[in-house]
């Protein structure tokens, strides 16, 4: 993926014509350029408040999942005791590990057949929270249609910058393909995420080993981040939002499906729409499908469950790759 622009020195984000196509939040969105392969492109969205004038409780809470979901936690812990139960049962491919920190870890759960697809699902937390063992559960859809499933672990923020944690999910990538084999998992990589995951996702599917992606509630433009509670550990600089914004990069010529609930924070539903619109001008491959009511969290429950429409989605690609 080659940057679109070249990389400034740091400076607060402060000016709104600096910032990106479709920010802000609280239901309000900013407007401001948008470069992508060496073109502008423009968009202008009508508003009551913009987001270079709102103050910082407004722009935390336009990024604050947890607030907008009160039953969050109770969700999240439910996932969490159910997939204790499935690691448990598969504890001999459990707590791999592709690199030399605590969290470089693969959590392996492989199909029947060696050759099957195999979704990789990288979990979320605004790369600052939340771990891979949480989310085990969320692959009984895809496991019940003869699907491997592989979920990584990564360093979080403050311990590593954001330049770091896209280069452990590429690293563990690499491990997979080189040592997948011998777990049980050889087939083709459909690389999936969920919020800050959907964001690495994106970020790696240009990786050999990944055939398709299928990126749920991500977040495909940094720069409004810096002007929330978020930052406060993810410290991002001028140079990684040039580079790590997919918005602002060549799209990768792969499909890519982006899903996301249509109950959400506004800033996640846009930043789904506006970067499938993105990858459509470029003339590359990829569905979007919003789920219907679903907050940041129930969404997942569309890819749990086997008849769930993201577990569909995922299903139907595996189909094609297997063809």
């Amino acid at each position: 993926m080659v940057p679109a622009e070249t990389p400034q020195p740091d400076a607060p984000m402060t000016d709104p014509n600096r910032r990106s196509l479709l920010i802000g939040g609280a239901g309000a969105l900013a407007a401001g350029p948008l470069i992508a392969g060496g073109a502008m492109a423009q968009s202008l969205v009508e508003s009551p408040e913009n987001w270079a004038t709102m103050d910082r409780p407004k722009r935390d809470a336009a990024y604050n999942n947890s607030l907008a979901v009160p039953e969050a936690g109770q969700i999240t812990a439910g996932w969490d005791a159910a997939s204790a139960r499935l690691r448990a049962a598969n504890a001999q491919t459990m707590d791999l590990a592709y690199g030399p920190r605590e969290r470089n870890r693969w959590d392996l759960f492989p199909a029947e057949k060696p050759d099957a697809p195999c979704l990789v699902f990288i979990h979320g937390g605004f790369w600052q929270a939340r771990s891979r063992e949480i989310f085990a559960c969320l692959m009984e859809g895809v496991r019940a249609a003869g699907l491997s499933a592989a979920l990584p672990g990564y360093t979080l923020a403050p311990d590593a910058t954001l330049t770091e944690i896209v280069a452990e999910i590429r690293s563990s990538l690499d491990w997979l393909a080189a040592e997948g084999g011998r777990h049980g998992i050889r087939g083709p990589v459909i690389l999936s995420g969920w919020s800050a995951g959907g964001h690495l996702a994106a970020m790696a599917l240009d990786h050999p080993s990944v055939r398709a992606g299928f990126a749920i509630s991500g977040i495909y433009e940094l720069a409004p981040l810096r002007d929330t509670y978020v930052n406060d550990k993810l410290r991002l600089t001028d140079r990684e939002v040039a580079e790590l914004s997919p918005l602002r990069l060549d799209a990768t010529d792969k499909p890519l499906t982006l899903a996301y609930g249509s109950a959400e924070l506004s800033p996640l539903v846009e930043n789904t729409r506006v970067f499938h619109a993105f990858r459509s001008a470029q003339h590359v491959a990829g569905g979007l499908i919003p789920v219907p009511h679903a907050n940041h969290f129930t969404v997942l429950e569309a890819l749990r469950a086997r008849d769930g429409v993201l577990a569909r989605g995922v299903i139907e690609i595996a189909g094609d790759l297997a063809a």
